[in-house]
């Protein structure tokens, strides 16, 4: 052979040598390493130098390419292709979605991500909530926060995000992310296709309402989400703000607690609750938030009672269009209930014949839950058990009978034995007074409740 054929053969070397280091060490692929075989092979047969090259290189570029477009479609396929966002941006934006961290977004992210905040989903005292949707498809709440001053927004801002941030629960939103600059502060939350339950029980047409077998299974979700605020984070969560409109509903019409601006962590040693100002909505909070008496995670179960009433119902509890007995509906039920004329409830709010039990069921609880004093209501646990049916309700007693003649303190001490001995094993206790001796038994001696004065 010439000395051009060797320094040919020299470069044949060279390029297959090349070619095969940078490929296995790029790539390392089986397949690979067959299409050198086969170009080794034909460098053999042929006996041409530079043909020979270029099916070498062919193959290396093919290669190259088809890696870098399997690569780029992998990196690349969870986003559509939208210059408004940094890639490695949203990379990391599903990694901490996926880890349930609150991620920080900028305010031109969410102006972007809300056609600079066109449609609104809702509003309330502390803000604007506003559809959202970022370039990989994620569809979110995003709630611009406002107030009468800085500080009332950052107590909000704080509120919610020290409290979604690290709750974890089916039946609670997800807080996605925020954002905290001087031109928006705001949160991020998953979105809710269904909105919020005040809407499907207030509308007008009722023929298009949820179904009373749906609203119990809404009822159980929420006060599961709140036992869990109450009884199994690692500090206790308050609320303070449980009503229709804070209760969202997913695509299937479960149910989603949200909207923590009022919420306060506290230790579980703590007894009762330092409070700064007033909380809650007027017809929903608890007595003791408005008047001097002691704070107590109970407030969230009289709330809760508060929204029962209204899923009952289908309506809101006060309807001044209403005759005068049926406008504050709670305790139009409780009439109801004492003289044994649940079917009377039942045709007016137009539940059927075949959730009478369920119905009775949820009154019994909502007026557990509403009585005047807090220790002498149940714990959210208890509550979801006896809306399961996996518990009897004991008798509840009258819990407005303040608004006529003061508390009672008979009736008080029966509540406070059947709710507050530890578990949902009621064991006995006698509580004694200066004309009445009380004697409590596991459930109430299954609500056969008697007193003997002395």
């Amino acid at each position: 052979m010439s000395s051009n054929g060797g320094s040919a053969d020299g470069v044949i070397v060279v390029v297959a040598f090349v070619g095969n280091s940078l490929i296995n060490l790029f790539f390392n692929n089986y397949m690979i390493s067959r299409f050198l075989k086969l170009a080794n092979w034909l460098i053999i047969i042929n006996g041409f130098c530079f043909p020979v090259v270029a099916v070498k290189i062919g193959i290396i570029v093919c290669v190259c390419r088809h890696f870098s477009k399997r690569r780029s479609s992998v990196q690349t396929q969870p986003f559509n292709d939208d210059s408004r966002f940094i890639p490695l941006a949203m990379v990391k934006f599903l990694d901490d979605m996926e880890r349930e961290k609150p991620i920080r977004f900028t305010a031109q992210q969410l102006r972007l991500a809300t056609d600079n905040f066109t449609i609104v989903l809702g509003s309330g005292g502390f803000g604007t909530v506003y559809k959202g949707m970022f370039s990989n498809g994620t569809v979110a709440a995003v709630k611009a926060l406002y107030g009468a001053s800085d500080k009332r927004i950052e107590e909000q801002f704080m509120a919610e995000v020290s409290t979604m941030g690290r709750t974890h629960h089916f039946n609670l939103v997800k807080l996605y992310g925020f954002c905290f600059e001087p031109s928006l502060r705001a949160l991020v939350y998953e979105f809710m296709v269904n909105g919020s339950l005040d809407y499907h029980l207030f509308k007008d047409n009722k023929r298009d309402t949820i179904g009373f077998e749906k609203l119990h299974e809404i009822a159980l979700g929420t006060g599961r989400g709140i036992a869990y605020l109450h009884e199994e984070c690692p500090q206790r969560i308050v609320h303070y703000d449980i009503k229709p409109g804070n209760i969202l509903l997913d695509s299937n019409f479960c149910a989603k607690v949200a909207d923590f601006g009022l919420a306060k962590l506290c230790n579980r040693d703590n007894t009762h609750i330092t409070m700064t100002g007033g909380r809650g909505t007027p017809g929903y909070a608890a007595p003791e938030l408005w008047m001097p008496l002691p704070v107590t995670h109970k407030c969230d179960v009289y709330s809760f009672g508060m929204l029962l009433f209204e899923i009952i119902g289908r309506r809101r509890n006060m309807d001044l269009t209403l005759g005068d007995s049926q406008q504050w509906f709670p305790i139009w039920a409780w009439g109801k209930y004492e003289k044994r004329q649940l079917n009377d409830l039942m045709i007016v709010c137009g539940i059927e014949e075949k959730d009478q039990e369920v119905v009775e069921r949820m009154v019994k609880v909502a007026l557990c839950c509403v009585q005047y004093r807090p220790e002498t209501r149940p714990v959210m646990s208890i509550v979801v058990k006896m809306l399961e049916g996996a518990l009897e309700i004991p008798e509840p007693l009258n819990p407005f009978s303040h608004l006529f003649s003061g508390a009672n303190d008979v009736g008080d001490s029966l509540a406070r034995i059947a709710w507050n001995v530890g578990g949902s094993d009621w064991s006995s206790e006698v509580v004694t007074n200066s004309t009445v001796v009380v004697t409590g038994t596991p459930v109430m001696t299954r609500c056969e409740i008697t007193m003997a004065s002395t």
